[in-house]
């Protein structure tokens, strides 16, 4: 049966896991594997796993159990190894790296920030600001511009909605970033034009949460702001 995998710690971290149970729908009891400085904490992979909300709580509690005493390196839901072996001998061949990103992870939470801006309000920005823009639309309004001009309209907003978002989505970054250890960005969506995690100190999450909150007065209410955490350090592990 192969073996699923919930985190790793150090080989001294406490395992208070007497009361908390693995994934499967007759949940599974937890075992450790272990090696000269790692041990990672496992289970009996059940047959036909998905993502049932049962199963994903019982693997983030199992982190959340591992996490209150120290720090771990989370595994994303669903990972498995062919058997227990495997999994010591993956924690023997990257050691080195796992102890270090231990330590880096040690005493730090991971908050997720999403932001959005109202469309209109860009646009309103975009016309404002770019006379080649105001020119091209009056003339598509007037009836003067062919279709080439309403294509080339399109094409030069899209261009600035993409190049303003994007500048902004890096000021805001590096705005927030000295309130955090490190960041990860993610890719941008259709909504969204910043999406990025933080790797925040348990002992400065308070300073954190309220710069984000600045940032977001600053910007009134045509912006969305949507923090998620604390969270397990998923994005830099």
């Amino acid at each position: 049966m192969p073996t699923y995998v919930y985190g790793i710690t150090g080989a001294d971290h406490p395992l208070h896991l007497e009361e908390v149970f693995g994934v499967g729908e007759t949940p599974a009891p937890l075992r450790t594997v272990r090696t000269g400085d790692l041990t990672a904490v496992v289970s009996d992979a059940p047959e036909g796993l998905r993502a049932k909300r049962r199963d994903v709580q019982a693997h983030q509690r199992v982190l959340e159990v591992l996490m209150g005493d120290g720090a771990t390196l989370p595994m994303r839901f669903g990972l498995l190894a062919p058997d227990d072996e495997q999994v010591a001998s993956a924690l023997d061949a990257e050691s080195d790296r796992y102890r270090a990103r231990l330590e880096e992870l040690d005493g730090h939470v991971e908050y997720h920030l999403k932001v959005s801006r109202e469309e209109d309000d860009l646009l309103r920005e975009i016309v404002a600001e770019s006379e080649q823009v105001r020119e091209l639309r009056e003339r598509t309004r007037n009836q003067s511009g062919g279709h080439d001009e309403r294509v080339a309209l399109g094409e030069l907003i899209s261009r600035e909605v993409s190049a303003r978002s994007s500048a902004e989505a890096e000021e805001l970054s590096q705005r927030l970033a000295p309130a955090a250890t490190r960041l990860s960005a993610g890719e941008p969506s259709s909504t969204h034009f910043l999406n990025v995690s933080f790797l925040v100190p348990e002992d400065g999450v308070e300073s954190f949460v309220q710069a984000v909150e600045r940032e977001s007065d600053q910007r009134g209410d045509a912006y969305t702001f949507t923090l998620t955490g604390p969270l397990p350090p998923y994005s830099f592990v």
